[in-house]
């Protein structure tokens, strides 16, 4: 009697379980704008693993799964001092420009390269060594996951110039246990249960708007893709800002990519909470109008523009040096500062969505305003 009475119990509870999971599933859905053209917008992902180093497949199936995601670009970011291989995988492949850097394991933590050319010789364990030496060769370094995995050590201030402020990896390896019960939702639908996991970035971004107080660093959402590839590739996004489409020369649209990324020239989107594209965040200074990176002496009056032009309900904040100034919840905000610091802006959802209520849906790269030094 007591096993029948256990077992109905058990079924009754699991049937409830299985009701409630249904629900949150049925009822998600990923918000999108209105189809518009954005021509001079380029939407990509940033650090992915293969199997030229720890990743579960190899470049060709990664390739084939990111140039069905309405991607434009994406970054390999394989182990190595560089990799090599890696390397030798970019291209034009499948309607979908494949870039490739190099993640090296270097005194101080994990710290990603791009843009460099190949060295005759391996990077430098000294992390302030491979920068200099990746900086050298045309390239750019960007500090990994740096506080988990392998956690950044914070010594003197080197310019790097990128920090990852989400990833992708982190996220599932510190969250999986608190999200056991969506994990059913990773077989049928996946970017549900990867929002679950997603914590608000908080300590990421305090390190970064400090960090910027000394010299300009630019903030990237990073997938650190070992397997779960597709899924990751829709949560996760850069969205860069050019001056025209990606030409079909490949060296050509590669410097575009990577000159965008080092001058900070994009935004970063959970893009599978709500789609992203058409935010805008730029300064103008009298008929000087400047995008996101860029660095503004403060000789006259700056006025910060924002657009987000998204039918759903939304949150604007305007952040000055690490602290919110301004809310809005229109499509468009203006702020006229003569105020020197840091200015970057962070968008919530403020519709129904698994996402955490304090994690940012969007986040700008900053724009610098700086006094005149004397």
């Amino acid at each position: 009697m007591k096993k029948k009475i256990f077992f109905l119990l058990l079924t009754i509870l699991l049937f409830i379980y299985l009701l409630w999971l249904g629900y949150h599933l049925l009822s998600f859905k990923t918000y999108r704008p209105p189809p518009k053209s954005f021509l001079s917008e380029v939407v990509g992902a940033y650090h992915l693993h293969s199997k030229y180093s720890d990743g579960r497949k190899n470049v060709e199936k990664i390739i084939k799964i990111a140039a069905g995601s309405a991607l434009d670009f994406i970054i390999l970011t394989d182990h190595g001092s560089p990799n090599y291989e890696c390397l030798q995988s970019q291209g034009w492949k499948e309607g979908l420009l494949v870039l490739a850097g190099s993640e090296l394991s270097v005194s101080r933590g994990h710290l990603v390269g791009l843009a460099f050319d190949e060295p005759s010789r391996p990077f430098s364990q000294n992390a302030e060594e491979a920068a200099k030496q990746i900086r050298r060769l045309k390239g750019f370094s960007i500090i990994a996951h740096p506080f988990s995995k392998a956690q950044w050590s914070w010594g003197k201030s080197v310019p790097y110039q990128g920090m990852e402020i989400i990833s992708g990896d982190s996220m599932l390896k510190k969250n999986f246990l608190s999200s056991l019960p969506y994990l059913p939702a990773l077989l049928l639908m996946p970017e549900y249960a990867l929002i679950k996991m997603i914590d608000p970035p908080q300590q990421n971004l305090i390190k970064w708007d400090e960090l910027n107080n000394d010299h300009s660093l630019y903030g990237y959402f990073s997938l650190d893709a070992h397997l779960l590839y597709k899924p990751l590739l829709s949560l996760l996004r850069l969205h860069l800002l050019l001056e025209k489409p990606l030409p079909p020369d490949f060296q050509t649209a590669r410097r575009e990519v990577f000159d965008a990324l080092r001058k900070g020239k994009f935004y970063c989107a959970i893009e599978a909470a709500a789609e992203a594209r058409g935010f805008r965040f730029w300064a103008k200074k009298r008929e000087e109008t400047s995008p996101m990176g860029k660095t503004l002496l403060l000789d006259s009056p700056v006025t910060l523009l924002v657009r987000a032009p998204f039918p759903f309900a939304k949150e604007i904040h305007l952040v000055h040096n690490g602290k919110t100034i301004l809310r809005s919840h229109k499509r468009r905000m203006t702020f006229q500062t003569e105020q020197p610091g840091t200015y970057r802006v962070e968008v919530y959802l403020k519709e129904k969505t698994p996402l955490n209520k304090k994690a940012p849906w969007i986040i700008s790269n900053p724009i610098f305003l700086r006094e005149e030094k004397k």
